[in-house]
């Protein structure tokens, strides 16, 4: 990252009374193009930008046709784990910070809480805060405080295997009821195959319990109220534990070549997902081409409509950088300019932010091969709306997430049950955050 030079107004610190107390000579020098000519011109601002998103220069390329007197850089500094490790080894040492970064919606707390987010506030419009769904402005503001911009969500669906689910009779389950009557039939009827696998996944199990009304977190200041472990949450684990106990699903490690196989041969024929899956499953499938569907999210209550997030990102700026004017003229870019932001669904199919996008038919009613010609973005565009923007995470998100894959793993192993795990979870995070200086309520 390269410190900007003064604005111009500052270098020169003109005035119109002193401009014209200069007279000719100072006319003489703007004529040709001398030393105060030079300083009314735009200063060149060098951005430095941190993002794991493909293709992500490409649009940095396009902004800077936009505004030609900004240079932007777009580093890959790894995705996951090793891109947040970096991101806050620079903010402890107090230097290596990118201006601008992608943060996901769930590590937006994590960053307020070390001091390390600009607020983009003061140098944005407004009114830009009407073009986005409603729970992602919620997710990135507080009071009149902006810590980024949305960029793309994902909103949950489940996408099953039409062709086994025709085969052995299954219905597309409307409940979670549904669900585990359908997971308990397949098991019964074809041994070794499973409607779904049970993959230690922190994000995942978040945004499920999401959707079922868990409020882990509520965060004021340095009190915390931290209810893991409630009844939610028991109710929840008692449910797929059963499932687990029948061998109704199986409990392989996710994101693997071999859980991908699983899903393109039929193993595994439903995964409850985000909008930003498909990609991934047409890139890495080749046999199940076309035999996906897309369902609304099982609900919890008969007739229900709630739905849930899971992953997501925004493009935050940091309070270290010199020039936070043209971070947030990235951002608004990057984040609402049409252009831009549907390259990002059909090209990258990273799901929109702006209502704009999801209210248009064409663009959501697309049909896709891979999903036997549905228009799958129309299921997870309802799911969009359907979001409840009362979930938090926790200031300390990260630590939450390695307690939840550490002691789930233990309890699918056959160490307790899930619902120990969550006691284990809830113990062990109430003593991190005492550490940390909270007052634990």
């Amino acid at each position: 990252m390269k410190t900007t030079l003064p604005s111009a107004l500052g270098r020169v610190l003109l005035n119109r009374r002193r401009l014209l107390q200069g007279g000719v000579a100072a006319g003489a020098a703007l004529a040709l193009g001398g030393p105060m000519g030079r300083a009314m011109a735009q200063d060149k601002v060098n951005l430095t930008v941190w993002a794991w998103t493909p293709k992500t220069q490409d649009m940095a390329n396009l902004f800077m046709q936009k505004y030609p007197h900004i240079s932007v850089t777009v580093e890959n500094v790894g995705q996951g784990a090793p891109h947040y490790v970096k991101l806050r080894n620079a903010v402890t040492a107090g230097t290596g910070l990118p201006d601008v970064a992608l943060i996901e919606f769930n590590s937006i707390s994590s960053f307020k809480a070390l001091n390390a987010l600009a607020d983009l506030g003061p140098h944005i419009d407004p009114a830009i805060a009407e073009k986005f769904i409603d729970w992602t402005w919620t997710s990135v503001t507080e009071g009149d405080k902006v810590y980024g911009l949305p960029w793309n969500t994902g909103p949950m669906a489940l996408l099953y295997r039409a062709d086994i689910f025709e085969q052995y009779g299954l219905t597309v389950p409307e409940t979670w009821d549904d669900y585990a009557e359908q997971a308990i039939k397949l098991a019964q009827a074809a041994p070794g195959k499973y409607l779904a696998d049970f993959a230690v996944d922190s994000g995942w199990t978040a945004a499920v319990l999401w959707q079922a009304g868990w409020r882990p977190f509520k965060t004021e200041g340095t009190n915390i109220q931290i209810r893991i472990n409630d009844e939610i949450a028991k109710s929840w684990a008692n449910y797929w534990q059963r499932l687990i106990d029948a061998k109704a699903v199986d409990t392989k490690p996710g994101w693997t070549t071999e859980w991908f196989a699983a899903l393109d041969d039929g193993t595994y024929s439903s995964w409850v997902t985000a909008a930003w899956a498909p990609v991934l499953m047409e890139q890495s499938m080749t046999k199940s081409f076309g035999k996906w569907r897309a369902a609304p999210m099982p609900q919890w209550q008969p007739g229900g409509k709630v739905a849930s997030n899971w992953g997501g990102t925004v493009f935050s700026a940091f309070s270290t950088s010199p020039q936070l004017k043209e971070a947030a003229e990235f951002a608004t870019f990057m984040s609402t300019d049409p252009e831009a932001a549907r390259f990002w669904l059909t090209d990258v199919f990273l799901f929109p932010v702006l209502d704009e996008l999801i209210e248009d038919e064409t663009l959501m009613g697309h049909p896709y091969e891979f999903y036997g010609g549905q228009a799958v973005n129309t299921i997870f565009a309802e799911a969009e709306a359907q979001v409840d923007p009362s979930f938090e995470f926790a200031p300390f998100q990260d630590y939450v997430n390695s307690q939840i894959e550490d002691n789930f793993a233990m309890a699918v192993a056959g160490n307790g049950t899930l619902a120990d795990a969550f006691d284990r979870v809830q113990d062990a995070v109430v003593i991190y955050a005492r550490d940390q200086g909270y007052t634990v309520t």
